[in-house]
């Protein structure tokens, strides 16, 4: 146990995986989260949009990917695959990761909340 953890502590410290990927998230507790931090820009349905484009199996899809919505051009030139890394990224301060992004929200500071709100969503995915 010892050295699986000295080895976790060195990947992480390393950037080689990130700390909420790492960590598992409760899905029913990212419910709450995305209630409380997410619902009022974005639904959950395929093709209904709010301010910010349906989260509809958004865990492993291409950023920018919704026909219609009007992304900013930062978030269409971004690459990015909607993975547990990368949205814990975002989701911490989304004016940073993605500078020139449309996103109004500051971030969510609690990992905590943050691995359970990738855990929801990539539920809803079927992951």
């Amino acid at each position: 146990m010892r050295i699986f953890s000295t080895a976790m502590v060195s990947l992480l410290a390393s950037g080689w995986i990130s700390h909420a990927a790492a960590q598992q998230g409760d899905a029913v507790k990212g419910s709450a989260v995305f209630a409380t931090h997410c619902a009022e820009c974005h639904s959950l349905k395929e093709g209904k949009d709010k301010k910010g484009p349906s989260l509809f199996h958004v865990f492993g899809a291409k950023a920018a990917r919704r026909e219609g919505f009007m992304y900013s051009d930062a978030m269409r030139a971004s690459q990015f695959t909607w993975d547990a890394d990368t949205l814990a990224k975002y989701v911490a301060s989304p004016k940073k990761y993605l500078p020139g992004g449309k996103m109004k929200y500051d971030g969510l500071e609690s990992e905590s909340e943050r691995a359970d709100l990738i855990a929801f969503l990539a539920s809803l995915s079927g992951r």
